[in-house]
């Protein structure tokens, strides 16, 4: 492991699963990692460990409370040089590109585990960074899906409420729910 991975590692996530996982691992790696339940516990976190402070902050997206992108940049000022990566199981192009605006190194799709986290940290970012070439934008049917299934998990899976939510009726979403996802 090198110096160029990050030391004091804040981890935010409401998962109770994922949270105290994701710390012991970046324990077991050497690094002090601390984990927080949502934004305000976040913040109290960054206050509490203020000498030395965090260099690092893994984020999710979705929480009570909050979102992960309204915390960036409150942790941003109170840490400016902070590296931040936000998790996100609602991965979409543009909560990416406005992550990164607010100020994140990096977004990552869950599940992530910490050696993933750590390799986002030491990315090169701005002009430098590069994607790869081969990239293929997910199709326009593939988006369609996962945006469905973001609507539905947002709606308790209640179908008829997705539904309306949707603008579509019921049994439009039923039988587009019985499909298949697309593969591209």
């Amino acid at each position: 492991m090198t110096d160029a991975f990050p030391h004091r590692i804040l981890v935010v996530d409401d998962d109770h699963r994922l949270r105290p996982r994701l710390v012991r691992a970046f324990e077991a790696r050497g690094r002090v990692a601390v984990g927080a339940d949502g934004p305000e516990a976040a913040l109290e976190q960054v206050r509490r460990h203020a000498e030395p402070p965090f260099d690092a902050a893994v984020i999710d997206l979705r929480m009570p409370g909050g979102s992960g992108l309204s915390l960036i940049p409150r942790l941003l000022s109170l840490v400016p040089d902070l590296s931040i990566v936000l998790l996100t199981g609602y991965g979409s192009i543009s909560t990416a590109v406005d992550a990164v605006r607010l100020g994140a190194v990096d977004v990552l799709q869950k599940p992530a585990d910490a050696d993933m986290v750590l390799a986002a940290f030491v990315r090169p970012t701005g002009p430098e960074r590069t994607r790869p070439v081969d990239y293929e934008p997910p199709s326009l049917a593939r988006t369609e899906w996962e945006h469905i299934q973001r609507v539905l998990d947002d709606c308790g899976g209640n179908v008829s409420l997705a539904a309306r939510k949707l603008g579509l009726h019921r049994r439009t979403l039923q039988r587009k729910l019985q499909k298949l996802p697309p593969s591209h």
